[in-house]
This record gives structure tokens, C-alpha cells and sequence, in this order.
């Protein structure tokens, strides 16, 4: 167990975030290399985050009962199938092409892509475990509390990992250019 974990950390370690004090979050929109991949790629990151809030205000709308249990389900499907479909993908595209290309482009930050692909690998069994909670909730076997619990609990992950992914990758970027990606 490191304290770099998924599970354990805060954020990235400040020996990674080197650019960031270069290329600070307030300033990126302002960047003549946001526009295009980065603005698609935290766009992505956005659908996440957006996901998992429906799902969330979803289940507590299903715990106080202000939405049916068959429209609750429907959307558990729609968007918990969404939101799983979509994370393995782009962490897919992110650990067999930007993460490989981006570390040779900053190598004094290959400990923070191999923490970002250790994620990853975390992630998977997250997603497994939300999947097996969604899916009790889908079969009727499984009620909307424990499964908010565990979209409370998966969210925090996620949004740790989002964040500490943002912070390291976009300031590479708009660094070198996305041009650079390709």
C-alpha cells in the first residue's frame, strides 16, 4: 500500500506537478493550444463527472422515492452502461498512445504516467465493483442505497483520478502542442 495509491493520495506529488506552476488550471482556456484535443479530452472528463451526478441524484431520488423504481432502473442502465463503456475506452486510447507519447515528450514525469496507469488498473476492479452494484439494482436485487454508497465511493476515486490526470497531462500539451500527439 503507497501512499501514491489511488486510494491514498491527495494529489500527485509536487515533484510531478512541475508544469502545472507553469501552465496553472486558470489559465488554460486562455492557451492557444486548449482549443481542440484539450478542450475535447476535459470535455470527456465532464461527461464523466456528469454521468456519475445524474446516477447519484438518481439513487437519492430513488431512496426518498421521488422517482419510480422502473424509471430509476432505466436510467441506471442507460447512463451506469454509458459511463462504463466510455471510461474503458478512453483509458484504452490513454494507456496504449498518450501516456506512451506524452512521457517521452516530458520523461521527468514518467513516475506520474506510470501512477496514472496504475489508476487504471485500479479503476477496473472499481468499475467491476459499480457494475456488480448496479446490476443488483437492475435484477431487483440490490436497493438504492447500498448503490449509493458505492457511486459515493467510486466518485471520490474518480474524481481524484480525473483531477491528478488533468493537472499532469493538460500542462504537456499545451507545452509541446497537440500536434506533437500525433
Amino acid at each position: 500500500m503507497s501512499k501514491l495509491d489511488l486510494k491514498h493520495r491527495d494529489h500527485m506529488p509536487e515533484a510531478l506537478r512541475v508544469l502545472l506552476e507553469t501552465f496553472p488550471r486558470e489559465d488554460w482556456e486562455a492557451h492557444p493550444h486548449f482549443s481542440g484535443l484539450v478542450a475535447f479530452w476535459l470535455d470527456r472528463h465532464l461527461m464523466f463527472r456528469n454521468l456519475l451526478g445524474s446516477l447519484q441524484s438518481d439513487a437519492e431520488a430513488a431512496i426518498d422515492r421521488k422517482i419510480d423504481p422502473q424509471s430509476h432502473k432505466k436510467r441506471v442502465s442507460q447512463y451506469g452502461g454509458m459511463l462504463v463503456s466510455q471510461l474503458h475506452g478512453h483509458h484504452q486510447i490513454e494507456d496504449h498512445h498518450y501516456f506512451p507519447v506524452l512521457s517521452k515528450m516530458e520523461p521527468k514525469l514518467l513516475k506520474g504516467f506510470d501512477i496514472l496507469d496504475a489508476d487504471h488498473h485500479a479503476m477496473d476492479g472499481l468499475l467491476n465493483r459499480f457494475t456488480s452494484s448496479a446490476n443488483a439494482v437492475l435484477q431487483g436485487k440490490g436497493k438504492p442505497g447500498p448503490f449509493h454508497k458505492e457511486l459515493l465511493s467510486f466518485g471520490a476515486l474518480l474524481h481524484r483520478h480525473l483531477e491528478d490526470e488533468e493537472d499532469l497531462i493538460v500542462p504537456v500539451i499545451l507545452k509541446h502542442g497537440p500536434y506533437a500527439l500525433e
